[in-house]
């Protein structure tokens, strides 16, 4: 009966579900009301499971006074799902057409929304650098997840993980050793220095933080999707008010700008479209 709930949540668990969300707004400050429902469902159903209990409701009832639960059910809900390079082909297009673009200014400001722990800053980093752009540029890398930025500012991953890390990369048009960009410590791999010198990491929440600079180019690949279309909303809106005219746009292979308004989606225009990148035109005359 629970393994069938877990994967199969139901209006009752979705019902406990957003009492759930209410009362974690209300008591540790995170806001995930406008998240999927039936995501957010699936995960609080396996923090339940795992704590032995029968209903979402007595999971509530324990989380709300328990701020170690807490902490295990915020890391239940932002999963991170990342490697380095992760879709090659996305950064071979990065590399292929978005690069001439930005050559042409002399400071590139970049936005990585939603970085997860890093791997993909990195990997983006290493690619200017081997453009010979990285001295041009700041990158600004955000997540809502504070342990996970803390991993992201070390620089520190699985040595194992450097295998498949390396296929992408060289799938993703990447010409140097790739272990140029790495030392090997106590069997971890350490990002060298000078790729983190350009990177600023800092918690931002997208369902309420406001824009904080203008950018040449925005990456938030994979986030939209975990999103009511509300919430799509508001985070597209904050797209808009911090990139440049004619600045970049990458979202996630499974997200489009398909299902916004007519109007904003006349602000853009798809720039490498099975790519999901788009390039922003600014607002438009009806």
């Amino acid at each position: 009966m629970m393994e069938n709930q877990l994967n199969f949540p139901g209006p009752i668990e979705e019902v406990e579900t957003r009492l759930l969300l209410e009362g974690i707004y209300q008591i540790y400050g995170y806001d995930f009301r406008q998240y999927s429902i039936a995501s957010v469902t699936r995960r609080i159903l396996y923090r339940m499971r795992s704590e032995g209990l029968r209903s979402i409701s007595a999971l509530q009832e324990r989380l709300l006074r328990d701020p170690g639960l807490w902490k295990k059910l915020f890391n239940d809900i932002c999963i991170p799902v990342t490697e380095m390079f992760r879709d090659p082909y996305f950064f071979e297009s990065i590399r292929l057409n978005i690069v001439p673009e930005l050559r042409k200014l002399n400071k590139i400001h970049i936005w990585h929304a939603g970085c997860s722990t890093g791997e993909e800053v990195y990997s983006l980093a290493i690619l200017l650098k081997e453009e010979q752009l990285y001295d041009r540029c700041t990158i600004y890398a955000t997540d809502l997840n504070e342990d996970w930025l803390a991993r992201a500012k070390e620089g520190v991953y699985q040595v194992d993980r450097m295998q498949s890390n390396t296929r992408n990369y060289i799938l993703s048009g990447g010409y140097q050793p790739f272990s140029n960009y790495y030392t090997v410590t106590n069997q971890q791999a350490v990002i060298e220095p000078e790729l983190r010198r350009n990177i600023t990491f800092f918690r931002h929440n997208l369902a309420g933080d406001q824009s904080f600079h203008e950018f040449h180019l925005i990456l938030c690949r994979n986030v939209l999707i975990y999103f009511q279309p509300a919430l799509q909303q508001t985070v597209m809106g904050l797209f808009r008010k911090s990139l440049s005219l004619g600045g970049f746009l990458a979202l996630g292979s499974k997200e489009a700008l398909s299902p916004f308004k007519d109007r904003e989606n006349r602000e853009w225009e798809p720039f490498i479209g099975h790519h999901r990148i788009y390039r922003y035109k600014g607002q438009q005359e009806d």
